[in-house]
Order: structure tokens, then sequence, then C-alpha cells
């Protein structure tokens, strides 16, 4: 059974990982076949009210938030290995951007996340597929762009387009029910709730781009 990699951001759109493409995502990879192995950071994250989209000025630990949206079968990435996996998938929501690497206040010349990035750079040396999900190409974009110009998909959102290509990325517009495939670097990317109007619409996207991923695997 193909072992996909899960990296979760936290649980909730505004400080975590977008729910629905979290589990759309567990879904599509159980749907096919494979396993999903539930993996995130063990750091802390800007606590948002998902009520009124609010700072709260507290502070939760990603790991623990992941969880929630793993059932509790969730590892720390830095534990993670590229040779016991066959593919990994970043889902979106802003937590991809604030806690998996300093997009969301730093733009192109941001940072991943340490634990995050070694996974990233080590499937990437391996040749094993990479998708994105939402705003998480971001994530790539850093990890990648300098070395790999890998291209990639927010949507068609002109300032974070623009922000991908900075990186030395090349950012492909793309519509929320369709998906970007990199076959030179085996990366997968798709917008989801960056232009989605609805889960249905998020789901489509997700779908083939899981899809997608899981056919790269060699």
């Amino acid at each position: 059974m193909k072992k996909i990699g899960v990296i979760l951001s936290g649980c909730g759109v505004r400080d975590g990982s977008e729910i629905h493409e979290a589990v759309l995502t567990l879904l599509a990879i159980d749907n096919s076949g494979a396993k999903a192995v539930c993996l995130a950071p063990d750091i802390e994250l800007d606590e948002v009210n998902h009520l009124t989209m609010q700072d709260t000025g507290a502070k939760r630990n990603v790991l623990v938030e992941a969880a929630r949206i793993a059932r509790g079968d969730i590892a720390d990435v830095k534990n993670a290995k590229a040779e016991e996996l066959d593919a990994i998938v970043l889902p979106g929501g802003f937590g991809a951007a604030k806690n998996l690497c300093s997009f969301a206040f730093e733009g192109p010349k941001g940072n991943v996340q340490p634990d995050v990035l070694k996974l990233i750079r080590d499937m990437a040396a391996a040749k094993k597929p990479i998708c994105a999900i939402c705003i998480a190409p971001a994530v790539l974009a850093l990890a990648l762009g300098k070395d790999l110009a890998p291209k990639l998909t927010i949507g068609n959102d002109a300032g974070t387009a623009q922000a991908i290509n900075a990186t030395g990325s090349s950012h492909v517009e793309c519509p929320a029910t369709e998906f970007v495939v990199d076959r030179d670097n085996l990366i997968v990317s798709t917008p989801a709730y960056m232009l989605a109007g609805g889960i249905a619409e998020a789901a489509k996207g997700i779908e083939k781009a899981i899809k997608a991923t899981l056919e790269l695997i060699k």
C-alpha cells in the first residue's frame, strides 16, 4: 500500500489547515487505496477566533491542533523520512503560509519551517511526488524555487502569483476544478479555496490533483 504523507499546519482556515481541504485530501487518498500518514510540526501558532476571525492573542500547538483532523493518528514531521513515504501532500489554509513557512509575513523572502523544509527537499531529491493545495504551493515555492524553479498554481490572484514568481518558481493560472502538473519536478498543485466558491468545487480539483499525484509515483 502506498504511503502518502499529509503535512498539516493546525486546525482551522485562519490559523491552521483548511479543514475541508484536509478532509477532502484524506478522503481522496483513502478512496485511491493508499494510506495517509498525517504529519505536523511541533511548534506554536497564533490562535484566531474563527467566529470573529480576529486574533485572540493566545497560542496553540500546531501538532496538537492538527491531531484533531487526524483523529489523533499523527506524528511530528521531524521524524518523517522520505524513504518511508511514496508522496507528500500539503493542504491549504493560512497555517500553510503562517506556520509551515513565513510567506504570509515575508512573501518571497520568507523561510520554510526547518523540519518541513527538510522533508520537502528530501522528497524532491528522491524524485518522489509532492502535491500542494490552495496557498500551500507558496511553501514549495520558498523551499524549491531557487533550485528547481517549479511550475505551481494558486489560481489567478495576481499579487500572490507575482510573489510565487519572485521565488524563482513559475506560476500557472488554473481554475479551482483543475490542477497543474510539473512533470519534470513531479509537483502537482490545485487552487481549491483560493478560487472555489464551495466545497463541491474544491473537491473536484483536490480529487483530480491527488489522483495525478498518485499516478506520478514510480
